[in-house]
């Protein structure tokens, strides 16, 4: 006798004597139950189809819960086991990323901070974004920065987990990453910047410290990064030439044979950048011609006193930088503002941006949308002025 035809809801369908429910879960799409083929067996199949779906779009259903719902399902749950768990695929994630090693480093300190105490030991395939919401909500951050670099680092583990086929689809994707705080940029002005150098020069008189006003006036004058002042080497200067090969940065105590876009460039060197380089190459004589010192000059333009043979802390600048602005009362601000001011300088004296960007080490587009504030000071009235001449100064007619 031939079957009744009954009106089957979505996702469910018969199998044989069976009743089968549709579905999308990780790499399942169905499973087969020992239902009746009748309207309460219909119903059942329908009802634990939906709450399958609600689960997996809530972000919990695992390995555990699927179990306990299919029983008797062939994707058996003991296979959990050789699963590979977050922890050992970010470890195979950082160790295969091209990167240098203080970078290495800074991404190994985010993952064992943030990341590792909530998921090294869950399975890669069961962490859900509901999950990362709630690891998210629950950790304090030292602030929108810190907790913006942690989240898209993690996002860029699982975009290689999903290439890589170990998950079907990236669970942080839905997660948004915190606005980017503003970068502050606070220029002094060139007043205050021969202030601050003069003051050094007539104040950093001992052997332990005079290295220092050059080194400033340098960082004022030619608008190098600071891992880059402190690894610039006697040999990538060309003084008749007038230039200083950026090639080199201090990363961490150690100098590293790279910039921090990874490219080097040649920075053109102005009267009062070259002065001070006349200055530090006198500090270096004085070392040399001093027969009490183990330690002679080094190959590093701004040696410090002692055994090291280039400054290794960023502090170590910064502290005498601080000491000279509290002496002349003027506002306190990080030493990279030395870089700011430079920038803003070269902006106020109608320099081409292309030039400066290439000084700096930065792109154009960069350069612009940092400083445009002051570039648009410098230029508005000209702006203006080109106007006036295309309108003229007739006045409207009463």
């Amino acid at each position: 006798m031939a079957r009744k035809h009954m009106e089957l809801p979505t996702g469910v369908e018969f199998a044989g004597d069976a009743v089968r429910i549709r579905f999308t879960w990780r790499y399942r799409r169905c499973e087969t139950l020992p239902y009746p083929q009748t309207a309460k067996g219909i119903k059942a199949a329908a009802d634990l189809r939906s709450q399958v779906i609600s689960l997996a779009k809530h972000g919990v259903l695992n390995e555990e819960k699927y179990a306990e719902l299919f029983p008797n399902s062939s994707y058996a749950a003991e296979n959990a086991s050789e699963k590979i768990t977050f922890g050992e695929y970010a470890q195979t994630w950082l160790d295969s990323r091209e990167i240098v090693e203080g970078t290495r480093d800074n991404y190994r300190g985010t993952m064992n901070r943030y990341w590792m105490p909530a998921l090294s030991r869950i399975a890669m395939v069961d962490i859900t974004s509901m999950l990362l919401r709630k690891i998210i909500g629950a950790t304090e951050w030292g602030g929108k920065t810190v907790k913006r670099s942690a989240i898209v680092r993690l996002k860029a583990l699982f975009n290689t987990a999903v290439r890589d086929e170990v998950i079907a689809r990236n669970p942080s994707d839905p997660i948004q990453l915190p606005a980017r705080n503003k970068k502050v940029i606070d220029p002094f002005t060139a007043e205050e910047a021969d202030k601050i150098i003069e003051w050094m020069y007539a104040n950093f008189t001992g052997k332990a410290v005079r290295i220092y006003a050059a080194y400033f006036e340098f960082a004022f004058y030619s608008g190098m990064r600071t891992g880059e002042l402190m690894a610039l080497r006697w040999d990538e200067i060309d003084m008749a030439a007038r230039t200083a090969h950026v090639c080199r940065i201090v990363v961490g105590g150690e100098v590293e044979e790279r910039t921090k876009t990874k490219y080097a460039r040649t920075v053109m060197l102005n009267s009062r950048a070259l002065g001070a380089l006349a200055h530090a190459k006198g500090i270096a004589g004085e070392r040399d011609d001093d027969l009490r010192r183990v330690r002679k000059s080094s190959q590093y333009v701004f040696q410090p006193s002692g055994s090291s043979e280039y400054i290794r802390r960023v502090a170590t600048p910064a502290s005498h930088f601080a000491k000279a602005l509290e002496a002349l009362k003027i506002r306190g601000r990080n030493p990279y503002n030395c870089r700011h001011t430079y920038a803003t300088m070269c902006l106020m004296a109608s320099m081409n941006p292309a030039f400066i960007a290439g000084q700096l080490g930065h792109s154009v587009q960069v350069l612009l949308s940092t400083y445009a504030r002051w570039l648009s000071s410098t230029t508005d009235w000209t702006e203006i002025g080109k106007l006036e001449e295309r309108i003229g100064t007739k006045l409207v007619q009463e």
